[in-house]
């Protein structure tokens, strides 16, 4: 899973566990934390245990993976008390934000910059893995995303390596009922004329524009109002859109990268206040994740 060629390179490894992690957890904040925990981990043993270590990077990956693995089985029991329905952290695109003149005094630390944006991070992607169990989803990320082999990967999930084929195996069946997204220009397209529509509150357009069994998720956390429970049916996301317009004049909708997928961001006076995913096919949307969620929000404060 990695090596380095002393323990001064380990700091180096810290791009490797980020990507790992967010896709893992499908949160910024929280691969930060687990990859905080696994470097702390590593400092705290003793130099005699760390020069015993033939490869630092791999035992970093696999420390990582399992507090992945821990918290993910955690993160269940939080779900539930969760105020309506919990969706990924989305990520703002790094070069946007540099254009923006956005960038922070952190630079190339900020961790949004460290996730490499590819279609394992897609909302539409990272939805998926969360129907997964963890032990599927780590099995799945590690072996079909990074190609880790399952004999490292046992030794994450403490199973045998023929389990944990089996259970990539399983990720994978459930992975193969998505289909495949359309290209970044269909899906731009597509995405400019509902924003378009949203606009000029045109609800027959939107309707034109939504599949008629879309469905719409949004995420507020309880922190700000929003739906608790999927919009089903294009006709009454339409209305839900329209009705949103009407009820926050001023508000800003902008074309953006969103998980490296063409997105689009809503702010008010300059400050974020959704970003929108959206999965499309045939022309159509068919799925909208909005995240309204301030604490999910943070990455995108420079943005705009």
């Amino acid at each position: 899973m990695g090596t380095v060629g002393s323990t001064d390179g380990i700091a180096g490894e810290r791009h490797q566990l980020m990507n790992v992690a967010y896709r893992l957890l499908g949160s910024l904040t929280e691969a930060e934390d687990a990859v905080q925990d696994a470097y702390a981990r590593w400092y705290a043993l003793p130099r005699s245990r760390q020069e015993e270590i033939l490869s630092p990077g791999a035992w970093l990956s696999t420390v990582t993976s399992r507090i992945c693995l821990d918290l993910l089985g955690s993160a269940r029991a939080r779900r539930e008390r969760y105020v309506g329905a919990w969706l990924p952290e989305p990520l703002p695109d790094r070069t946007e934000r540099d254009r923006a003149g956005g960038a922070g005094p952190t630079g190339p630390a900020d961790p949004v910059d460290q996730i490499v944006q590819d279609e394992s991070v897609a909302m539409a992607f990272l939805v998926v893995l969360e129907s997964m169990t963890p032990a599927e989803r780590v099995a799945f990320v590690l072996h079909d995303v990074f190609r880790y082999p399952f004999a490292e990967i046992a030794d994450v999930l403490g199973r045998t390596p023929a389990a944990c084929k089996q259970l990539a195996a399983s990720a994978r069946r459930r992975v193969s009922v998505a289909r495949t997204p359309v290209t970044a220009t269909g899906q731009a397209d597509v995405v400019r004329h509902v924003k378009e529509a949203w606009e000029t509150k045109d609800i027959a357009a939107l309707v034109d524009l939504l599949n008629p069994a879309a469905v719409m998720t949004a995420d507020g956390g309880g922190m700000v109002g929003t739906v608790l429970r999927p919009v089903e049916g294009g006709a009454r996301i339409a209305q839900y859109m329209v009705a949103i317009a009407d009820k926050a004049p001023g508000l800003e909708l902008l074309e953006r990268s969103v998980n490296g997928v063409p997105g689009l961001v809503a702010q008010r006076a300059g400050v974020v206040m959704t970003v929108a995913s959206f999965d499309v096919s045939d022309g159509r949307v068919t799925r909208i994740w909005a995240v309204r969620n301030p604490e999910k929000l943070r990455p995108w404060a420079r943005e705009g």
